[in-house]
């Protein structure tokens, strides 16, 4: 725990009374208005393609040492930005999720009730490595009619601010207050410490990344916060599976990009096929580099797998490692599931739809598939054009928090004159 300091308390104070009165402006923003700063910000991206490259390598340079899925989170490219930009577009194209109308109804004395999506107001968005977090968060958190305050890890410092300045420029184009979108002006820890208080600024905290951080923030947090612990991520492969699929789709789940929270860390295996299927999966990872650590069901079938762990089935690798078990049909993996999981992503691969249902109903996991691989949790694929994070809690929104999600409502009342008497 970081004490919060003097100066930290005054630059999140500045902050926070700036994202306060930006959200009661861009709360009543026109729709149109919102969608023309998103596509000002996409073509700031590309025209200040080289400058987030340069401010990206400076980031790189800092921190020597990296592993490779580290550094993957990290590393921007031509293509990374242009996928942000697009991203922005995407989000800009999306329905207004304010002023929705969620459920309307007339009472028996006359008084219409309607209940109405509203923004939440200030957001709180704190997150490590990855440096397109800024354009996401901040493009969302817009669309939604709310301002957020955007504080990244000090390795991607560089890069979040070389992004978060072409996100404020859009919104000056369109005559939006720049402080919609702010980014910490310290990497001062004492300053998340502040955001954690609130102070009466702050509506939602939003951590995204390791355990440790989302751990310090619900520990430390006193307004309300959404967030997911981790994301270790379960992939079954039930005895009625095409082997073919299976293949596949593990190949994709596991190594894809390792250090995403969606991707798979523990493959479960149907003991009716692990003889015949588990060997030619385990050669498929290998051959891409994948080392892994194994139940002892698991080596019998394949002696030459290092033995795991408990602790092993618990770690979510973020790495090119994978967690194996055999186990017994869908129970014998819902067990596993419900003992090792975070309640986050898992999937089952089988042709047989009883199977499937079972295993569907039977976790209790924010997203569930059958035959895709895990790392279809993201809030694109899932067509919310990007997503602020992940949310395992049980309250508010789950899996990908897209712009329905960093929404609240209100009730709007329309009487004739009516008194209760």
């Amino acid at each position: 725990m970081n004490a919060v300091t003097d100066d930290a308390a005054r630059l999140f104070d500045t902050a926070g009374r700036a994202a306060r009165a930006a959200a009661a402006t861009v709360a009543r923003a026109p729709s149109p208005v919102k969608d023309a700063a998103l596509r000002a910000a996409a073509a700031r991206l590309r025209a200040e393609s080289a400058a987030i490259l340069a401010a990206n390598a400076a980031d790189l340079d800092a921190a020597p040492g990296l592993t490779p899925a580290f550094r993957d989170r990290l590393v921007l490219n031509p293509a990374r930005i242009e996928a942000m930009a697009k991203g922005l577009e995407e989000v800009a194209a999306l329905p207004d999720p304010v002023g929705r109308v969620l459920a309307e109804w007339t009472r028996p004395n006359g008084l219409r009730f309607t209940r109405v999506a509203q923004p939440l107001g200030v957001i709180g968005m704190i997150f490590e490595s990855r440096p397109n977090v800024t354009a996401d968060a901040g493009a969302l958190c817009l669309k939604a009619g709310s301002a957020v305050i955007l504080r990244g890890g000090s390795e991607s410092a560089h890069s979040a601010r070389a992004i978060a300045a072409c996100l404020r420029a859009g919104l000056a184009e369109v005559g939006l207050p720049e402080d919609v979108i702010q980014l910490a002006p310290t990497q001062d820890r004492a300053f998340v410490g502040a955001m954690l208080r609130g102070s009466g600024f702050v509506d939602l905290i939003i951590p995204r990344g390791g355990k440790g951080l989302v751990t310090r923030v619900l520990e430390e947090a006193r307004v309300p916060v959404l967030a997911h612990a981790e994301g270790l991520c379960h992939t079954f492969i039930h005895a009625a599976a095409d082997h073919a699929m299976a293949r596949t789709v593990l190949l994709d789940a596991k190594l894809r990009r390792t250090g995403v929270c969606g991707a798979t860390e523990t493959l479960l295996v149907d003991a009716a096929v692990a003889p015949t299927l588990l060997p030619l999966l385990v050669a498929d990872l290998a051959a891409k580099g994948c080392g892994f650590r194994a139940d002892d069901r698991a080596r019998a079938i394949c002696p030459e797998l290092p033995a795991a762990t408990d602790e092993d089935f618990a770690t979510e690798w973020l790495d090119a490692m994978l967690s194996i078990a055999v186990v017994d049909g869908v129970e014998g993996a819902l067990a596993h599931i419900r003992r090792f999981g975070s309640e986050h992503t898992e999937a089952i691969i089988t042709e047989d739809a009883a199977a499937a249902e079972a295993f569907l109903s039977g976790i209790d996991s924010a997203v569930g598939l059958w035959n895709a691989s895990t790392q279809f949790c993201d809030g694109g694929e899932f067509g919310f054009g990007a997503e602020i994070g992940i949310a395992t809690g049980r309250m508010h929104a789950r899996g990908p928090v897209g712009l329905e999600q960093l929404c609240t409502y209100r009730y709007r009342v329309v009487g004739t004159g009516q008194v209760r008497g």
